[in-house]
């Protein structure tokens, strides 16, 4: 079980340099939204080859296909629902928000589906234990991410901006989706692992999961923006610009083995908990050019915090 959570703590901390890197690319192309299909096109690439080298194939057979519900397949949609939505709440209720408000949706969806056994998820029960080590983990949660940012003044500044004048039934709207898109990526998480064990191949099912999510994606840019990148952008990146893919196809990759083995709430949570030490050596070091924010007490207190938690989850 511990090296299932430590994978999972990997894929984490591996996916929160990929924010960066896509920021990073989308200035260089000119829209998130192009940056974001390079970074799923890259990241199906990767599966494919993974997925070819483990079970020498790509697709299920029709027969899986028609014995099978529709839901199996849900996965890519809900990656693709996730990024999209990230992109426009960071516009419409800053970042702060955009950043706590799906992690609260994912543990509480990625905990509802332990304990209903959703999704063909393995059904573990809410004990004492764990529902205490939930809430310590959330108020990790809280302190390592919100308190520095509600301190940094840039940060506050910006998101007033993006709600000032903005009627109030709008804002609370997007806020609500902020939490449903936390519940969909944690469904996504479920619904890949399950795919996984169907198919009895991790890589097979991480490739199905991307190339959807690529294919969406794709239409989606192809709306908003409505053209593709240019030849020039393309040579004006770096090669690390294109490494994103990768790092998102990486964590899917190692959620689809976890998830089955330890349960979606206990990845999402391990999940979580790399990514927000990643995101505070990245902006402790300046990594992938992004901007240089030292790190506080607060944030090793909620790191801490984290670690409690998973740990009072464990205590069954």
């Amino acid at each position: 079980m511990l090296i299932f959570m430590t994978i999972s703590l990997v894929a984490g901390f591996l996916l929160s340099n990929q924010s960066p890197v896509n920021a990073d690319l989308s200035h260089i192309v000119k829209s998130p939204f192009i940056a974001g299909t390079i970074s799923f096109i890259v990241g199906t690439l990767f599966l494919a080859i993974l997925s070819l080298a483990m079970s020498g194939r790509l697709f299920p057979s029709t027969t899986f296909i028609a014995s099978q519900p529709m839901w199996i397949w849900l996965g890519g949609l809900l990656g693709a629902i996730y990024l999209t939505s990230n992109i426009l709440l960071f516009q419409k209720i800053g970042a702060i928000q955009t950043t706590i408000l799906p992690i609260l949706g994912q543990i509480t969806m990625g905990s509802v589906i332990d304990q209903f056994g959703w999704l063909g998820a393995e059904t573990i029960a809410m004990t004492p234990w764990r529902f205490t080590g939930i809430i310590v983990l959330v108020i990790g949660v809280m302190i390592a991410i919100a308190l520095p940012s509600l301190t940094n003044r840039d940060i506050r500044q910006f998101d007033i901006a993006k709600t000032h004048r903005k009627r109030k039934s709008l804002v609370i709207g997007w806020q609500i989706w902020g939490v449903v898109v936390g519940v969909l990526a944690a469904m996504q998480q479920a619904i890949n692992g399950h795919l996984g064990t169907l198919l009895h191949s991790t890589g097979q099912a991480s490739f199905i999961s991307f190339f959807i999510g690529t294919i969406l994606i794709a239409i989606v840019t192809l709306l908003i923006n409505k053209r593709l990148p240019t030849i020039v952008q393309l040579k004006a990146t770096r090669p690390w610009n294109w490494f994103g893919g990768f790092l998102g196809g990486t964590f899917l990759f190692v959620t689809v083995i976890a998830v089955p083995q330890i349960g979606a709430g206990l990845t999402i949570m391990m999940g979580l908990i790399g990514q927000v030490i990643g995101s505070i050596l990245v902006q402790q070091f300046g990594w992938w050019h992004s901007i240089k924010q030292r790190m506080v007490p607060a944030q090793a207190l909620g790191i801490g915090l984290m670690l409690v938690g998973v740990g009072l989850i464990k205590m069954l």
